[in-house]
């Protein structure tokens, strides 16, 4: 297997490793035995969820930690992948020291039953603990999420990045509304036109129109000279006829 194919056996691994942690916190840890008259139950089971409530947090946590794993850049791993060893040593602290003391893990259960809340009342009141394997179970978890979070760190430089195509998306919206936006005119650059001889109003109304006309135009500029050639002839033939008239008054005036 190489490293570029394990991205998605460890991401699947710290699923499984959520689950884990998550289905120890649903299970029964420690059944308490109490004493007779202590309370009005004989015994007291205390699950994951009174022993150490903040297993459910780890282990969301844990969970989204990794399905974002599938998506990020090569920097983002390596702070997810630090983050879950964190949440690993927490949930292997958080279980060893309700193992540790099983009485003041179960306190919130037992205080239930026998109508106390404080610990050392607690402890008078329980005659003895029996712990299933279920705390093993959910600091062994932990124990998987550090070893996972340190596998990370060392075969993630070869996972493939995150898909550019939603950026290159993204870049050819922003050009296409840049060509759409419309071009800002100011005093000065109507008056610069103006003096030029052009009409600004002219662009601003016709805009791409105007641009998508220039060709049309430029391809009439023959036509437009001959135009102007033939328009120029009669007033030759205006000037000569003038000239003629002059020359026939100078014959009347006995000119030579």
């Amino acid at each position: 297997m190489t490293a570029r194919r394990s991205r998605p056996l460890v991401v699947v691994a710290g699923l499984a490793v959520a689950g884990i942690i998550m289905l120890s916190w649903t299970q029964t840890w420690f059944t308490v035995h109490l004493h007779a008259g202590a309370a009005v139950a004989a015994k007291v089971d205390a699950d994951g969820a009174a022993a150490v409530p903040q297993y459910t947090a780890l282990a969301i946590a844990s969970l989204a930690l990794f399905l974002a794993m599938t998506i990020a850049g090569r920097v983002v791993r390596i702070v997810l992948a630090a983050v879950e060893i964190l949440l690993g040593v927490g949930v292997v602290v958080s279980g060893i020291t309700a193992l540790a003391d099983p009485v003041a893990a179960a306190k919130g259960a037992v205080g239930e039953v026998a109508g106390v809340a404080d610990l050392s009342a607690v402890r008078r009141a329980v005659s003895s603990v029996d712990v299933s394997a279920w705390p093993v179970v959910g600091i062994v978890g932990g124990v998987l999420a550090v070893a996972l979070g340190v596998v990370v760190l060392v075969v993630q430089r070869s996972w493939p990045g995150p898909s550019r195509k939603y950026g290159a998306a993204t870049a050819g919206a922003a050009a296409d509304a840049r060509a759409v936006a419309p071009v800002e005119r100011d005093a000065v650059v109507d008056w610069d036109d103006l003096s030029a001889g052009v009409d600004p109003t002219s662009d601003a109304v016709a805009g791409p129109d105007s641009a998508a006309a220039g060709p049309d135009s430029a391809a009439a500029g023959p036509d437009d000279a001959s135009a102007d050639a033939a328009g120029a002839a009669p007033d030759d033939t205006v000037g000569s006829n003038g000239r003629r008239s002059n020359d026939g008054v100078e014959a009347e005036r006995g000119a030579p």
